[in-house]
């Protein structure tokens, strides 16, 4: 999902306002990204304070910690590249149940899980990731998206 795409839909609006967002990009494009790149937004306990930005970058993985709001300061962020031979990536699992479909993924210490919908977004993102760490192109929506009934499908079988 792109950084706009989480600014957008955020349910933390002050935690992705215009100022803010601007000090994130500034830090994403100095570490090599895009402005609008391809990334996943780990939330934490406090994401009215803080939250990190994990973006994909042709070097490595950029990972920015975001304050929302210093006093005194106003928005910082703060960033790294860790290396795609030193990323540290935890088992991707899933499990698949009564229509739902629940996904659990660490990355870099940060813990992504998500259900349904959310989860099919978690799995485009570890499956970009692990073509980055390969050195290959990001797959496809369509070889990312995660078995079982698509959302509003029950799995159990027709009635005859």
């Amino acid at each position: 999902m792109r950084l706009s795409a989480w600014q957008s839909g955020s349910s933390h609006r002050e935690s992705m306002a215009t100022k803010v967002m601007a000090a994130a990009a500034d830090a994403l494009v100095l570490l090599g990204s895009e402005r609008d790149p391809e990334c996943w937004v780990a939330w934490g306990d406090d994401p009215g304070a803080r939250y990190a930005i994990l973006a994909l970058t042709p070097a490595g993985l950029a990972v920015v910690n975001v304050r929302v709001n210093m006093p005194g300061e106003g928005p910082r962020a703060a960033g790294k590249i860790v290396r795609w031979h030193r990323v540290s990536v935890g088992e991707l699992s899933v499990e698949i149940h009564g229509g739902h479909r629940l996904i659990s993924f660490q990355l870099e210490s940060q813990i992504l899980h998500a259900s349904d919908e959310e989860a099919d977004e978690v799995a485009r993102f570890v499956g970009a990731v692990f073509a980055a760490i390969d050195g290959r192109p990001a797959p496809t929506d369509d070889a990312i998206a995660l078995p079982g009934p698509a959302a509003g499908e029950s799995s159990e079988p027709a009635a005859r």
